[in-house]
């Protein structure tokens, strides 16, 4: 097992390692010789894994490990006796079911005393989603700090698991970076903070009624390579959920990605309508560019910043931190041409504490909540992928060379629309910008970070033009 140090080293060199060749859609997974490999699983018992967290049973039946649903038990894990740090790990999956659901957990952890002493499996699982939603091959982080990679991030990749039929699955954990394939196609690639080492585990998901009860999940064929790893290259175009603040791996790099703020100075901004970044107001601390509290006013303090640089079609990502009730938003095409006060006029991603702040009630029908594209469209949000305030969530806005727009929050995607459309002119004439000619539509435009007068931080600050 590696120690602290060395994981570390290995979280810092993973992102400076390059993927390789990133052409084409798609590419052949290079197999190694089966020499290279250390078999999980003989094919005839359960050697070398415990069950735990739950009651569900799992049998070894024709060469494979079949796990079956039972109701009220909690989530079932079949998990090895042994733990691993980097790893390649392959195996084939079958669920009969597509109202099923189940994963395998890496480098995960039990908790014995959890869960009123039932015990609780916990850390990053790749999941097996056959549903509707079709989320095979996303990473979600199991009673923690849930879905880091869902698969809105990656829509061409939903369709690669199939139901009632044995599935190819390669999971890559090498250094901090974790990637994923689905019948070789890729899937999800997430860089990590935590977890240098653990279990692998196989994930039996609870069910709620009898009726649901006697669906299986099979496993067979599950092998894992420990020495002599190399990562197989991704092809371009994927996102990569890089969770190390203001970092690129040298995937990103080679994709065109760009740091808009290096965690260590406010180079590449400006205060808008100004040639320097403004005096006071604004603070860079601790790795976070902060705007900070002065009573709630809009641009009274130091004013927005904006971008030196302007960007036409583009794929914008940050991370925001809120403090209680407090207001900011994230713009987009800003041209600073228009004669306003108070902030400067762009179209925003709302950034809110929709629970304290008044703003999230004013609008309609809650264009101006937390993610929305501000007093026009509301941002359609599921709860359970809101994290709290006071922890960092992750924005996302992507303006396509054709303008559509997209929003998304801690990778789902909450919106869209096109700008110049019909549909969208008609918000404007019916918004607080409709005395704004053209408004949204300029061909370029700055960034921008409001001052809403609220504590506010921002981080991995990353753009790449489209």
């Amino acid at each position: 097992m590696m120690n602290y140090k060395s994981c570390l080293c290995a979280a810092i060199l993973a992102t400076t390692v390059a993927a390789g060749s990133l052409t084409g859609c798609s590419q052949k997974v290079e197999q190694a010789t089966s020499s290279d490999w250390t078999s999980l699983f003989d094919g005839k018992s359960l050697d070398g894994w415990k069950r735990v967290a739950g009651e569900a049973p799992y049998e070894v039946e024709d060469g494979a490990i079949v796990g079956t649903t039972i109701a009220n038990t909690p989530n079932t894990f079949l998990v090895t006796e042994k733990e691993y740090d980097d790893f390649i790990l392959e195996l084939e999956a079958m669920m009969d079911s597509n109202e099923s659901n189940s994963g395998i957990q890496t480098r995960s952890h039990y908790d014995p005393e959890a869960n009123n002493g039932k015990g609780r499996v916990y850390g990053r699982q790749v999941e097996f989603d056959p549903s509707e939603r079709a989320w095979s091959g996303g990473i979600y982080d199991e009673a923690r700090r849930g879905w880091q990679y869902p698969l809105s991030l990656n829509p061409q990749a939903q369709q690669a698991f199939k139901v009632g039929e044995y599935n190819k699955i390669r999971i890559e954990c090498i250094g901090n970076e974790t990637k994923t394939w689905i019948n070789e196609v890729p899937v999800a690639y997430v860089v990590d903070t935590i977890d240098s080492s653990g279990f692998i585990g196989l994930q039996v998901h609870s069910v709620g009624s009898a009726e649901q009860a006697g669906k299986k999940v099979y496993f067979k064929n599950i092998r894992i390579k420990t020495t002599d790893l190399t990562p197989t290259p991704f092809p371009e175009g994927v996102h990569v959920v890089n969770n190390v603040p203001n970092s690129l791996t040298r995937y990103e790099q080679e994709q065109g990605w760009k740091l808009l703020f290096d965690g260590k100075s406010s180079d590449g901004w400006v205060g808008a309508h100004k040639s320097t970044f403004p005096e006071r107001g604004w603070k860079v601390e601790n790795g976070a560019l902060t705007v900070l509290p002065s009573g709630g006013g809009e641009s009274t303090n130091g004013g927005d910043i904006v971008t030196k640089e302007k960007y036409s079609a583009f794929d914008l990502s940050f991370e925001y931190k809120l403090s209680p009730g407090a207001n900011s938003g994230v713009k987009y095409s800003v041209t600073l041409n228009e004669q306003s006060t108070g902030s400067a006029i762009g179209l925003e991603y709302q950034v809110l504490d929709d629970e304290k702040h008044p703003d999230a009630k004013m609008g309609r029908d809650g264009n101006r909540t937390l993610a929305s594209l501000y007093d026009l469209i509301t941002a359609d949000k599921p709860k359970r992928f809101l994290r709290p305030i006071g922890e960092w969530n992750k924005g996302r806005v992507v303006v396509h060379p054709d303008n559509k727009v997209e929003h998304y929050l801690n990778g789902i995607k909450v919106l869209e629309y096109v700008r110049g459309s019909e549909e969208f002119r008609n918000l404007v004439a019916n918004s607080k910008y409709k005395t704004w000619e053209n408004f949204g539509e300029a061909a370029e435009g700055h960034i921008l970070l409001q001052d809403h007068g609220d504590l506010v931080s921002f981080r991995s600050i990353k753009i790449k033009a489209l």
